[in-house]
């Protein structure tokens, strides 16, 4: 486990609850900088809503969540993306009467001492598709199209961790790659992800070190070839 004194993000016996759904059990978490982590699960595991924790979209009901040495439980979504927390959540939520370059330059925001500096010139570098159709409504992007462009506008904000939810959802195998290739220049970059795939292939080849989740608790943390020489942990929590 990444020790706490390295820890960039840092999640402490973290409960939380959807209504009177009890679906965080105490989740202890930590990334450190420039870390690829994945979250990995059978659906219902608890993997989307600890994301969404983080981001303060579900108030966590127990325990503490850390960037560095502010802490986030209890700030409001906005206060926690200024802080250096990006997004991409899976239902790719464009501004679809917007184009493509206006929805890029509602995620910019200014440069910040220490981080990584991107530009929406760096985001068509990525994603030439994207510059291509730059004024282009967003609503009428493919669904590749608009994953591309959600990561894009969180990237923009400059962060110290980006938050992905299932980036590979229903795109082709050539989007695929090249949004895994997306993934390892922003790691390079001294960026922290935090990783939700349900491709194992694909979490495995960009992650430095993966989480397996069950019943909303972190039931398996180490590297991708620890988990993958463990036949019988990955049937019991990732066979389908």
């Amino acid at each position: 486990m990444t020790s706490s004194n390295q820890a960039l993000l840092r999640l402490q016996g973290v409960h939380a609850h959807y209504g009177k759904s009890h679906i965080l059990h105490g989740v202890d978490f930590r990334v450190a900088q420039g870390e690829v982590v994945s979250l990995l699960g059978r659906n219902g595991s608890g993997r989307s809503t600890t994301m969404k924790t983080i981001m303060g979209m579900v108030p966590p009901t127990a325990g503490d969540i850390w960037l560095g040495s502010r802490k986030l439980s209890g700030a409001r979504p906005f206060e926690i993306c200024r802080a250096g927390v990006a997004y991409v959540p899976e239902e790719r939520e464009v501004f679809g009467n917007l184009t493509v370059d206006e929805n890029l330059r509602m995620g910019e925001q200014a440069a910040k001492p220490g981080r990584a500096t991107w530009t929406v010139e760096h985001m068509f570098d990525y994603f030439p598709r994207l510059k291509e159709r730059r004024n282009t409504k967003a609503g009428s992007l493919s669904g590749g199209e608009q994953q591309m462009l959600t990561m894009c506008r969180s990237l923009l904000g400059n962060p110290q961790v980006i938050l992905i939810d299932e980036p590979t959802e229903g795109l082709a195998p050539k989007i695929v790659q090249v949004v895994g290739e997306a993934i390892r220049d922003i790691h390079s970059k001294g960026v922290s992800v935090v990783l939700v795939e349900q491709k194992l292939a694909i979490a495995l080849k960009v992650s430095s070190r993966v989480c397996v989740m069950g019943h909303g608790r972190i039931v398996f943390e180490g590297s991708p070839e620890a988990l993958t020489s463990n036949p019988q942990l990955m049937k019991d929590w990732l066979a389908v």
